[in-house]
């Protein structure tokens, strides 16, 4: 019985690992959905592969989608800038007498 408890304690250590991960829960959202789902799909690992990846980017992705808004008006308002930065930063020519 003894050779048992190596494998149930790397077990268990190996779930914990899981949970402090957010692996347990992000798995359990995806089967729970993929439970309630009325239809269910033809391929339910596709549905899982799916669904997966969604869960943890939205944040990471709205915030990177409001920053390239910012930098393009950003980059837009130096475009208008730059023609008359430009005139201003050249020598007025001396007038010819």
């Amino acid at each position: 019985m003894s050779s048992y408890k190596p494998i149930d304690s790397k077990r268990e250590e190996f779930r914990r690992y899981l949970e402090r991960a957010g692996v347990m829960d992000a798995l359990t959202k995806v089967l729970v959905s993929l439970y309630e789902e009325p239809d269910k799909p033809e391929d339910a690992l596709e549905y899982v592969r799916k669904h997966l990846g969604t869960d943890g980017g939205d944040d990471e992705l709205e915030a990177a989608r409001a920053r390239i808004a910012e930098l393009e008006a950003e980059n837009a308002l130096l475009k208008g800038e730059a023609p008359h930065a430009a005139a201003a930063a050249e020598p007025a020519a001396p007038a010819e007498t």
